[in-house]
């Protein structure tokens, strides 16, 4: 089973992008602000992220490069969720390492199409079926 981080600052957003992703069948963990996200993702290590860009602490960006920048939790898939959509940011979120964009207002419909696919290819780009890079740290770690 996946484990999936929702990092949002809005307990609306939060509350929405949960009860979307619990029809996948997915472990859920939650964080407030951008600090608290980087801290859960270390210790939990999740198949992936979705992020807020404009939260307290930490923003999006900054949790991204951290990320990136840590072989534990380099693999981690990250879809962005923002109010921020022009090509620019889109380019700036592409830029440090996150796989899907998503700008607010979003269909939920489109949320769980996009964390499916994200969690796809993530699977696919490493080769082992079922695991994702999340569960292997675990494992190695």
């Amino acid at each position: 089973m996946n484990t999936i981080l929702i990092a949002d600052d809005e307990d609306s957003l939060r509350l929405l992008i949960r009860t979307t992703l619990e029809s996948a069948e997915v472990t859920l963990l939650e964080a407030t602000d951008g600090n608290t996200a980087l801290e859960i993702a270390r210790q939990e290590l999740p198949d992936l992220i979705v992020l807020d860009w404009m939260m307290p602490g930490k923003n999006g960006i900054e949790v991204v490069k951290e990320l990136r920048a840590d072989p534990r939790t380099a693999g981690i898939a990250i879809v962005m969720l923002t109010a921020m959509g022009q090509e620019q940011d889109r380019k700036q979120g592409l830029a440090a390492g996150v796989q899907a964009f998503l700008v607010k207002p979003f269909s939920p419909l489109e949320l769980l199409e996009r964390v499916q696919a994200v969690l796809r290819v993530a699977q696919f780009c490493q080769g082992e079926g079922d695991e994702s890079a999340g569960q292997r740290s675990r494992k190695t770690a």
